[in-house]
């Protein structure tokens, strides 16, 4: 009966539309003559953006905003009146007899523009396909107005953020108050203009985030401003403004950057053919990303591995010891005691690729070279650091600092060459330093050279004598090419795996080695079985655990599965990742070696009744913040972007101090930098974890391994199987379950009876409520990993989520109750032809 009425409610819906077209207008301009009234649109030409009359969700208030005019759901990206609403209909937009726009409510001012018109000739106001509203003088066709210079919380391309100098017009982003209040926020986005120009994010006076100063090339901290294929940025800093504008590359493109209500600063772009709205980049992807993360005197580096990202500049030490030991930086560095840097023989350490410190209070002086600045900074006791002002054409200009340096962290890529003021004794410290170690560099060099030179010697040699004799076993150090490819018919797979190796610098394991690392694979060593094959445990004869993936002869995995592996984990370096030792490649046998992880999989101890326990409120909500870093870094920091697609509890393993690394990347699918989505005909990953979009129709995104780590998410905190029964509610799996409850106010009552719910109920709370929103059934729905990770971290107020997919499951009888995508089976590793 409910298939039946479809097409009647879809005519009445049409029918609706209809009737109301005749109640609004569609114009292109505002004229003295034709007021702009509630209902009215103001489309630009090429009808990207549209300005009009508009209320918030949940409210009853009326602004006048502009949205974009292509995409579904109505997005607002600027507001004309957003502190000064209008609580009925009457509002009413139209040019005055002095020319000027004015928005009024019978004979009630609400907003005017008050600008002097120097000519009687009438004015229009027009919106541009930039999204600008201006208001236009006749007879010159000159801007009297413009929206661009009052942004709300939206920056777009040709839209200047910075001070005029000549008027005093200050342009920058600030928030909404929430996402059902356009008022002006907390959260604002500026560009500083003292000492060296740079942007922050802040929220109310306090700093946020901030990029480093402008150094010619971009500012630095932001490496995507690098990249050009997207947009360029224009920067000006003369006597009569100092602003920033960014412009695309390609005009079928559109991009803008949007201050969230929670702080979140994101970048998007326009998917007119899909009409959506895509992000592509934050501004705070890391802790060192906060401002001042590590305190005065500092370099946070997140890149270090060493588990605690501060570290103390050259010469400083902690300021409180204690707070360092237990891994808090707030406290920051302090000089060394008995170190002084105003006496004979003082210098300069480099410190490489980093974010300057913060750039507000520095002095700037253009006239200077890098020697120039060193030189200078070297005659005041007081300066404590210089870097170059300008990188570009090869450097110039002078940035020097001379109070505590601020907010400094090390960059993957785009980053400067610091210089930090240390005394004699440091500096004679380091550079003995230095001379130990390339005199250690050049004999280990040397002696790589000869045991290399011996090492080929005896090989050829060998490889001769055993070219002779027509036997002996293939050396896994490289396929058998031509046996290989007659034997699999793969000819053109096994050379990629070949030429992968070579170039993933992997170590490789002898065979014999392995057999003897695991007692020939006993059964006793063996931690477990996939659909891929076993896993063994393994002592190398240095002492090195490690963990021997080995693939069956008949696993689904084959030789695509296993060069995705390997070439794909060599590359990825990231602490929620499990780290790839080596592989071994003999005959058929196809081996991967793995760092060995004491504690298991994950799914080891949410499952098991005895051990679960184990894991407080704390450690799993550590846990899960680990795994979503994971993610987040294939899916955005990574130099490559990775889709995991087999996202689950067994995937996850732990190490002894219970820090989850994500493993298994046979299903991984490489996708371009800037490509978020793909599809196949080749469904392969693990039902009750798939997202309905890809298990029905091959379609797979970084928003399938959202979908995947939501349901990872609910077990987790549950302590449930997604693909279990529950005789309390039998129709439905773990995503439907916790939905019912949500929606009754009882999701606490599923949360792990293990856990202390009264002490962390709503972090607990807000942990089920994320989950159910990385499971809603449309992708689009479901958030980012980046906003994942914001929203975890924040007790910001989050969307109520949809309905999920995959809500019903097979009922007992066999009988299938209805559901919303297909049902669930079990967690079984599957690959499938969707056709």
């Amino acid at each position: 009966m409910k298939s039946d009425m479809r097409p009647l409610n879809m005519f009445l819906q049409f029918l609706l539309l209809f009737l109301m077209l005749p109640l609004c207008s569609s114009t292109d301009t505002i004229t003295p003559n034709q007021p702009f009234r509630d209902g009215d649109l103001l489309v630009s030409k090429q009808s990207r953006f549209a300005l009009g009359f508009f209320s918030p969700r949940n409210s009853t208030l009326r602004y006048i905003g502009v949205w974009y005019n292509t995409i579904r759901e109505q997005t607002v990206v600027w507001v004309l009146n957003r502190d000064h609403p209008i609580n009925d209909t009457s509002g009413v937009l139209s040019i005055n007899t002095s020319g000027n726009l004015l928005l009024h409510r019978g004979n009630t001012h609400v907003w005017f523009t008050n600008v002097s018109i120097s000519s009687v000739n009438a004015t229009v106001a027009q919106l541009l396909d930039t999204g600008n509203l201006v208001l236009i003088q006749n007879d010159v066709k000159g801007v009297l107005w413009q929206g661009f210079d009052h942004p709300t919380d939206t920056l777009f391309p040709h839209m200047k953020l910075g001070l005029d100098r000549r008027t005093g017009l200050n342009r920058f982003l600030t928030s909404w108050k929430s996402p059902e209040d356009p008022g002006t926020g907390e959260y604002s986005f500026k560009l500083d203009v003292s000492g060296s120009p740079q942007l922050f994010l802040s929220m109310g006076s306090e700093w946020i985030w901030r990029t480093g100063p402008w150094n010619g090339l971009g500012f630095v901290g932001v490496p995507e401003m690098l990249t050009t294929f997207i947009f360029d940025i224009r920067f000006w800093n003369t006597v009569d403004e100092v602003s920033m504008e960014f412009t695309l590359v390609n005009s079928s493109t559109f991009s803008s950057i949007k201050l969230g209500s929670d702080g979140l600063y994101q970048r998007y772009t326009l998917d007119e053919r899909n009409h959506q709205l895509v992000a592509i980049w934050s501004a705070s992807r890391d802790p060192c990303d906060n401002y001042d993360r590590c305190g005065p005197n500092s370099n946070c580096d997140v890149y270090a591995g060493a588990g605690f990202e501060c570290t103390c500049l050259a010469g400083f030490e902690p300021k409180s010891q204690r707070d360092w030991s237990l891994r808090d930086g707030s406290g920051g560095c302090v000089r060394i005691q008995g170190t002084n840097t105003c006496r004979s023989g003082e210098g300069f350490i480099k410190i490489a690729g980093v974010k300057p410190p913060d750039a507000s209070t520095a002095r700037v002086n253009e006239s200077l070279n890098l020697e120039g600045c060193k030189k200078e900074c070297l005659n005041d006791c007081n300066c404590r650091a210089y870097t170059s002002a300008n990188v570009s054409a090869g450097g110039s200009g002078c940035l020097s600092w001379y109070g505590d340096l601020m907010d400094i962290r090390t960059l993957a890529q785009g980053g400067q060459d610091l210089f930090v003021r240390v005394d004699a004794i440091i500096l004679a410290e380091n550079e003995r330093k230095k001379t130990f170690f390339h005199k250690k560099r050049m004999i280990v060099v040397l002696a790589v050279g000869v045991v290399f030179f011996m090492i080929s010697m005896i090989s050829s040699s060998w490889w001769i004598m055993k070219k002779r004799k027509g036997k002996g076993r293939q050396c896994k150090m490289s396929f058998n090419m031509s046996s290989k490819a007659r034997r699999l018919n793969h000819y053109s797979k096994a050379k990629e795996l070949d030429e992968s190796r070579a170039n993933s610098k992997l170590q490789f394991f002898d065979l014999s080695i392995v057999i003897a690392a695991t007692n020939n694979f006993s059964f006793t060593n063996k931690l477990g079985r996939g659909g891929f094959g076993s896993v063994y445990k393994g002592l190398l004869s240095n002492g090195q655990e490690i963990a021997v993936k080995r693939l069956s002869k008949d696993s689904g995995q084959g030789v695509e599965e296993f060069k995705n592996e390997v070439t794909l984990i060599a590359k990825l370096q990231h602490k929620n990742l499990v780290k790839l030792l080596g592989c071994c490649i003999e005959e058929e046998e196809k081996m991967l070696i793995y760092e060995y992880l004491p504690n298991k999989s994950l799914d080891s101890f949410i499952f098991d009744e005895a051990k679960k326990s184990m894991l407080a409120w704390t450690k799993r909500f550590e846990i899960i913040i680990g795994i979503a870093r994971g993610i987040l870094y294939l899916h955005q920091d990574s130099r490559l972007r990775i889709i995991h697609r087999d996202l689950k509890a067994s995937n996850i393993l732990l190490d002894i101090d219970m820090i989850p690394k994500i493993s298994d990347f046979g299903m991984a699918r490489l996708v371009g930098k800037n490509q978020i989505e793909g599809s196949t005909n080749r469904v392969v990953g693990t039902y009750g974890y798939m997202s309905p979009e890809y298990a029905m129709e091959g379609l797979f995104s970084i928003k399938s391994d959202v979908y995947s780590f939501g349901v990872l998410l609910l077990e987790i905190i549950t302590g449930r199987r997604n693909t279990a029964y529950y005789d309390d509610s039998p129709s439905f799996n773990l995503v439907g379950y916790v939905w019912s409850l949500w929606r009754e106010d009882k999701a606490l009552d599923i949360v792990d009876p293990s856990l202390e719910k009264s002490n962390h109920a709503n972090e607990v709370l807000r942990c089920l409520q994320i989950g159910l929103l990385c499971v809603q059934e449309f992708a689009i729905d479901r958030p980012t990993m980046l906003t994942v990770i914001f929203m975890l971290g924040n007790n910001s107020t989050l969307p109520p989520p949809n309905q999920p997919a995959f809500v019903m499951k097979t009922c007992h009888n066999g009988a299938n109750s209805s559901s919303v995508g297909v049902n669930s089976v079990n967690e079984v590793t599957i690959t499938m032809d969707a056709r």
